[in-house]
Formats: structure tokens, C-alpha cells, sequence
């Protein structure tokens, strides 16, 4: 496709097709935008596979032979627990199989709770539920576990699990309440370029849009956790907490562990809507931007979309945003080919509502800096899809300002979309371009049963791959496409998080790092799973000598109940792993008895 200037024929490459590559959301349908070439194949072949040096190639294959890659050594797996914490896994993991314990699980805890009273119940959860999947009610408690699952090849990541223990209701209402704003993104900004109909404008305004029957966002959604905005002073805590949090991990790791935050917890999520709307409608205008303009015109518009003047179209600027605090209001601009002005996309933005934005940009930028500057990396957490388009592109800006020397920031990528690949495929080639270190945690996703049917209500392609092997796939093929760009950058350009309770994906994962020359630890490629689950996998790695990680839940008990739900729920939902979970744990049990080790204390 050609754009004709003045008479005259410009290439849409390298200046819109930089563009393209440089925007990780797809345009309303769900297909990824065009370009020169498929983002999701590698750009040219990788260089080299070989290992650093002997050291560490040895290492490699000494590492690769002492993991079992059945995951099915209890020995090894259950080390660091004692015989009272199998009984109690096994008691937990057995009631979560009971679908009516689950299902009324809420109830039941609230039932508890007044029939016991304050102290009893606390104590009855400590050595239950609470003790299982969460690492202490404060940081200086979380630091004993931090400690015990170091001396078994563990680190760790923290994360403040206390919860607002809404219902329904409550939780519609308060959204509902916060979703309305005078700021939107101008149909007439876009329709009246004459680039794009107004039935797409529409339908990509309906998906970026807050609904009344999807007010609740923690509906159908067991494996994450979800922040309702409850005010500004609200976020300020939250950020309070993140960096809480951070002297946490500072202080038990000697500066070299990880840290996650969510964006929704820093700022008004009405915001993130606003804004992944601007750009998935400036995918729609790029799409379709193939028309006679004017060459001056063309050429402030041009240099207005320029924001690092380095010849590239940036169009939304996010890294002068997070530098020059610029407003937000100036930022999203079309040029009407009717009227030959350049017109702001969002529009009608009040003072309060810039304010806001950046406050949730400052937030945000203190909390990277106040890690950083402990030594502790960031992981931005990914969220549903309709606030995904501006959570990626906060994280990008900041891994291009941060990540200079070392990947700081992490961008999460969710391998159960369909644009996963080519989402990152983006982000890859811009790190590459402008020379940072591009960190990518790689999850399978968590929002999947809302996702279908927020989609399905509304009206659009339904986001998510067909099943959960497409699923595996994808997960695999994002694995072997950064081991690429990694033999292509070289060594401290490339990371990735692998964030996976299967064990088929972490046997991929190792035999890759094996095949393309990459040593544990180099922690290239790193692992985690939850605190509680997933035990024979996590201690399996760390026993090998592989870096693995445990998200470690904390906070006081009766406020992270809402926490402890979900974990039932969760592990409810995948009754095969947790009966194979059970049945390892009852294995270990009788191996340990069997020898005489009745009171066995790691």
C-alpha cells in the first residue's frame, strides 16, 4: 500500500510501517495490523547458538541432567516442607475438590468466622488455607519464608494480596460511579477523515467502552486479582504498598528479585479505556491511510507524530509523556483530509480528568524508580484486553527509559490471545531499533471465561485462541521466537519471565534453553509459579540449579480472604493437576513414614 502526497508516490515504509510495528494492540477486529512483513516470523535468521564459553556450557548439561523432567520426585519436590505441611496441602487440595466447599466458599468462611470469632478463625485458617497459599501476614513474617525457600533454590516475588471485600454490588456501583467522564475519543475525529466508515469507529468505540453488565470485573476471573477504583487516595496506598513491597524483596533477596504491579491499582481505569480506544481507532485510520493530502500538511502532521525526532512515527509519544508529564489532551491527533487540521482524538478532557492521568503516570514512574534504585526489577502485569493497548505501551515507554543497562521492567504478554506473537513481535523490534533491553513475562492469560463473553454480548471477534492446546502452541512459539532475537542481539538485550504451572511448557522451556546455548544462570530465562501450587515443578528447577520463582501472597488474614477464594476457586477448576498434586503429596507422605521420619522439618 502507497500513500500519495502531493501529487506524488511516498512509501508507507519505513514511516507507517515503523508505526505499525511500533504499536502492540491489534485494530478492533482482532487481526493484527499490515506490515511489510508478518510480524510474528523472525526478521532475518538468528546468528549463533553456541554457549558463552566452556564453564557454562558444562554447566548447561550438568544442570539439564540433574532435573527430572518428569517433575514426579517427591523427594525433591517436597523437600522444603514437613510432614504437618503435607497433611495440610493434602487437606486443602482435598477440599478443594469438594465443588459445594468451593463453589459457597464465601458463605462458609463467613459462617466460620462469626461462629468461631476473631481469633479462632484466624488461628483455623493459619493452619489451613491461609497457611498453604499465603507466606505470612506481614513483611517480617514473609521474610522467614523468603529465607526457607532460598535454601532450596527458590526466590522469590512478593505480592500485598489484600483485597477490597466488595460485593456485587458494591463493586458495580463503585464502577459504574467512576466510569463516566466528560473525555472521549471523537467519532468525528476519525469518520471525517474519510479513511475510515463509521461502523468500524463504532464497534471498536463499543469494545473499548465500560458496560453495565461487565461493571464487575472480577466475575468469572479466579486467577487474578482485580482492583476496583475506589479514589485517588486509594492508589496513592496502592502505590505505597508496591514500594512496601519492594523494600520486602530488597532486603531478603540483597537486590536481585522481582516485584508486580497492576496499573489499574495506580490510577482511574476509565482512563486506560479512554486511551486504548485512541489507538486501537488510530489503528483503524492507519489501516486504511492511503489518500491525496496535502505535502505541508502532511509534514506537520508528520513532525507532530515525530515525538523523538528520529524520523520514525511514534504518533503516541508515551516516553515524552512519562518525561515531559506532556497532556494527554495534545498528545492523540488526526488529520481531517476534509478540513486539512490536525484534531485531537480524545476530547473534552476537564483539568481533573488530566490530573488524573497524571497522577496514575507519576505513580507509576515512582514505583519503577523506587525499585530500580533498590535493585529490584518490575513486572507490569497484564489485564483485560480492553485496557491492554495502554498497559503495554506505559510498559514499553518505560522499558525504553529504564531499561538501558538491564532489563528493570518487564512487560507481561498473555499467550492465550491470538495476537500474542505479533503483540511482542512489536515490542521486540522496537527494543531492537532503539537499543534497550526488551523484558517480556509470558503467561498463558487469566481473564479468559469474561473475555468470551464480554466479546459475545458485544459483538466483537472473540480475542482468545480456540483451545487450550492453540493455547501451548503459542506459548512455545513466543519462547522460541525470543530465543531468536536473543542470538540475534546477543547476551543483556533479551529476558523472559516464564510464569507456567505446566509442565509440559516448562520441559519445552528447559530443553530450549539447553538447545540454544543459555545457562540458568545467566537468568535469561527464568521461572515462576503461585505460592501453594505447582510445588513439583518450582522445587524440581531450584534443586537443578534453574533461577525460579514463587509469587509469595501476603497480608493480615481475615483481608485476604477474598485471595484465599479465588485460590480455591482456582484450583477447584483444574481438578486433574490437583489430583495429581494430591497424589504426589500422599506418595511422599508414606515414602517419608516408611523410613522412620515421622517428624521430618526441612
Amino acid at each position: 500500500m502507497r500513500l500519495l502526497v502531493a501529487g506524488r508516490h511516498m512509501s508507507r515504509s519505513p514511516t507507517v510501517a515503523r508505526l505499525l510495528a511500533s504499536q502492540a494492540s491489534p485494530p478492533a477486529s482482532g487481526q493484527p495490523p499490515p506490515s511489510p512483513s508478518s510480524p510474528s516470523s523472525p526478521p532475518s535468521p538468528p546468528t549463533t547458538f553456541a554457549p558463552v564459553n566452556a564453564a557454562l556450557a558444562k554447566e548447561i548439561e550438568d544442570k539439564f541432567a540433574a532435573l527430572d523432567p518428569t517433575f514426579r520426585n517427591t523427594k525433591e519436590a517436597f523437600k522444603s516442607k514437613s510432614n504437618l505441611d503435607l497433611i495440610r496441602a493434602l487437606v486443602v487440595l482435598k477440599m478443594c475438590a469438594i465443588k459445594p466447599l468451593v463453589q459457597h466458599n464465601q458463605a462458609i468462611l463467613a459462617t466460620m468466622r462469626r461462629i468461631l470469632g476473631k481469633n479462632l478463625f484466624k488461628k483455623a485458617l493459619k493452619n489451613s488455607f491461609y497457611g498453604h497459599f499465603v507466606a505470612g501476614e506481614t513483611t517480617e513474617e514473609v521474610g522467614h519464608t523468603i529465607e526457607r525457600l532460598k535454601r532450596f533454590g527458590v526466590k522469590s516475588i512478593l505480592d500485598y494480596s489484600v483485597e477490597s471485600d466488595l460485593s456485587h454490588d458494591e463493586a458495580e456501583q463503585k464502577t459504574n460511579a467512576t466510569s463516566s467522564m466528560e473525555a472521549e475519543v471523537s467519532p468525528p475525529a476519525i469518520v471525517d477523515t474519510g479513511v475510515v466508515d463509521s461502523a468500524t469507529v463504532d464497534l471498536t468505540h463499543e469494545r473499548y467502552s465500560a458496560h453495565k453488565d461487565f461493571a464487575d470485573r472480577r466475575v468469572n476471573v479466579h486467577a487474578a486479582r482485580t482492583y476496583i477504583y475506589e479514589g485517588e487516595k486509594a492508589c496513592d496506598v496502592n502505590r505505597d504498598v508496591f514500594c512496601e513491597s519492594i523494600d520486602a524483596v530488597a532486603k531478603a533477596s540483597g537486590g536481585e528479585g522481582f516485584a508486580a504491579i497492576k496499573i489499574t491499582a495506580l490510577g482511574r481505569p476509565a482512563l486506560l479505556l479512554r486511551l486504548s480506544e485512541s489507538i486501537a481507532q488510530t489503528h483503524n485510520f492507519f489501516k486504511n491511510f492511503g489518500v491525496k493530502i496535502d505535502k505541508d500538511i502532511t509534514e506537520q502532521w508528520f513532525e507532530t507524530v515525530d515525538f523523538d525526532r528520529d524520523g520514525l512515527v511514534d504518533f503516541h509519544g508515551w516516553d515524552q509523556l512519562l518525561e515531559d508529564n506532556q497532556k494527554l489532551g495534545q498528545m492523540f491527533k488526526v488529520l481531517n483530509i476534509k478540513t486539512g487540521k490536525l484534531e485531537p482524538l480524545i476530547q473534552n478532557l476537564t483539568p481533573q480528568e488530566e490530573q488524573e492521568f497524571t497522577n496514575m503516570i507519576q505513580r507509576t514512574v515512582e514505583v519503577a524508580e523506587y525499585g530500580i534504585a533498590r535493585g529490584i526489577r518490575l513486572m507490569v502485569d497484564a489485564e483485560q484486553t480492553y485496557f491492554q493497548p495502554a498497559i503495554s505501551r506505559m510498559a514499553v515507554a518505560m522499558m525504553k527509559k529504564y531499561n538501558k543497562d538491564r532489563g528493570n521492567i518487564f512487560n507481561t504478554y498473555q499467550a492465550y490471545l491470538r495476537n500474542a506473537l505479533d503483540d511482542m513481535e512489536c515490542d521486540m523490534q522496537k527494543a531492537r531499533r532503539e537499543g534497550w533491553h526488551f523484558g517480556a513475562k509470558l503467561v498463558r492469560g487469566a481473564y479468559m471465561d469474561q473475555e468470551r463473553a464480554r466479546a459475545a454480548a458485544i459483538g466483537y471477534e472473540d480475542p482468545i485462541n480456540e483451545n487450550y492446546e492453540a493455547t501451548g502452541r503459542q506459548y512455545e512459539r513466543c519462547l522460541t521466537r525470543i530465543a531468536d532475537e536473543l542470538a540475534r542481539r546477543g547476551r543483556g538485550n533479551v529476558s523472559v519471565m516464564i510464569a507456567s504451572h505446566n509442565e509440559d511448557t516448562v520441559r519445552f522451556a528447559t530443553k530450549l534453553m539447553r538447545d540454544r546455548g543459555i545457562a540458568p544462570s545467566e537468568r535469561i530465562m527464568c521461572f515462576a509459579q503461585l505460592y501453594g501450587m505447582c510445588d513439583q515443578v518450582s522445587f524440581s528447577l531450584g534443586q537443578a540449579g534453574y533461577s525460579v520463582y514463587k509469587y509469595l501472597p501476603y497480608g493480615p488474614v481475615e483481608d485476604v480472604l477474598p485471595y484465599l477464594s479465588r485460590r480455591a476457586l482456582e484450583n477447584g477448576s483444574v481438578l486433574e493437576k490437583a489430583k495429581v498434586e494430591r497424589g504426589m503429596l500422599s506418595s511422599e507422605l508414606r515414602r517419608r513414614i516408611s523410613n522412620g521420619q515421622f517428624s521430618y522439618k526441612p
